[in-house]
């Protein structure tokens, strides 16, 4: 989400993921699911439901570890559909594939 974010919301209940936060707001990797742990990658487990800090603290976020870009839910990402100012825009460094 870019710094052209008028802080609307409308993208946040669309997220199939609960990817999308306020700014300010802790996340969680559970947030809204029934997930437990997770593995960090490198064998460590940490609990799904553990308070992470805000990605910003100004506007809206997508945390990049939950986003799918709606891959296996919808055609096209849905923030990116709602978004009346356009600012949810691919993140190339975070680019999700079929797999």
């Amino acid at each position: 989400i870019t710094d052209e974010c008028i802080n609307c919301g409308a993208c946040e209940p669309e997220c199939p993921n609960t990817a999308i936060y306020e700014g300010g707001v802790e996340w969680t990797f559970a947030g809204g699911t029934t997930l437990n742990e997770i593995d960090l990658g490198d064998g460590t487990l940490m609990k799904a439901s553990e308070k992470q800090s805000p990605v910003s603290d100004e506007l809206y976020y997508i945390v990049p570890d939950k986003c799918t870009e709606c891959v296996g839910f919808h055609e096209e990402p849905q923030c990116a559909a709602v978004c009346p100012v356009d600012c949810c825009v691919p993140d190339p460094e975070h680019e999700e594939d079929e797999e």
